[in-house]
């Protein structure tokens, strides 16, 4: 029988967790995904104020706080979509651009509307995501990824979640809610920074007092 929990994914999105979960999966011996890979709620940690003004400084908060709340080996990842013509944003107010957190279908929407008279020449954007690693009363790691692509005018697939309907990946032909699991989580700014995080996911699991 497997062990409690070891790992905490410092969020409340189902959509995270399962990502994470399957691009754990099989690459970390002795670790049961399913059952010692929770989520903030199930690990009993506390929301945590997410007021950073970059995705590195919030990543770093969330994993800290819930690291320290539960005893655990936490991650925490802040992602968004940083638009060209936007400068940037919506960035960190990705999750609630149109007012209400979470409401998908609202920021969706609402980005659409105000990039209505973009041409397609100028739609670039990147999905970017910061994640970090925490260790209770001891060391942190943080690691960046992007995905760049370009905007698509209407929502296209039923996959993922978020902004992927609208985020055609460059050099693809289908947006990233088209995309099979398997295929985003070749290319997603997400794997790209849990890859790069792995080694250390690893050694802090193998030695959490150890790890600095």
């Amino acid at each position: 029988m497997p062990e409690g929990p070891r790992l905490v994914l410092a969020t409340r999105n189902a959509g995270k967790l399962r990502e994470l979960r399957e691009l754990l999966r099989g690459r970390l011996p002795g670790l049961d995904v399913d059952t010692q890979v929770v989520d903030a709620e199930s690990a009993g940690a506390p929301d945590v104020v997410e007021s950073g003004i970059t995705f590195e400084e919030n990543a770093l908060l969330k994993a800290r706080a819930v690291a320290e709340a539960t005893g655990l080996v936490a991650i925490a990842d802040d992602s968004g979509l940083a638009v060209d013509v936007l400068n940037g944003a919506p960035g960190i107010f990705s999750a609630r651009w149109a007012g209400k957190h979470g409401d998908d279908g609202g920021n969706l929407q609402l980005l659409l509307a105000q990039l209505r008279d973009i041409p397609e020449a100028r739609r670039g954007a990147a999905f970017v995501c910061a994640a970090a690693l925490a260790v209770p009363g001891g060391g942190q790691k943080v690691e960046r990824g992007e995905l760049r692509g370009s905007l698509l005018t209407q929502p296209r697939g039923t996959g993922g979640f978020g902004y992927d309907p609208i985020l055609q990946p460059d050099g693809l032909d289908r947006s990233c809610a088209e995309l099979a699991p398997e295929e985003k989580n070749a290319i997603s700014h997400r794997a790209q920074v849990f890859e790069a995080l792995l080694p250390w996911i690893i050694s802090a699991l193998g030695n959490p007092a150890g790890f600095r």
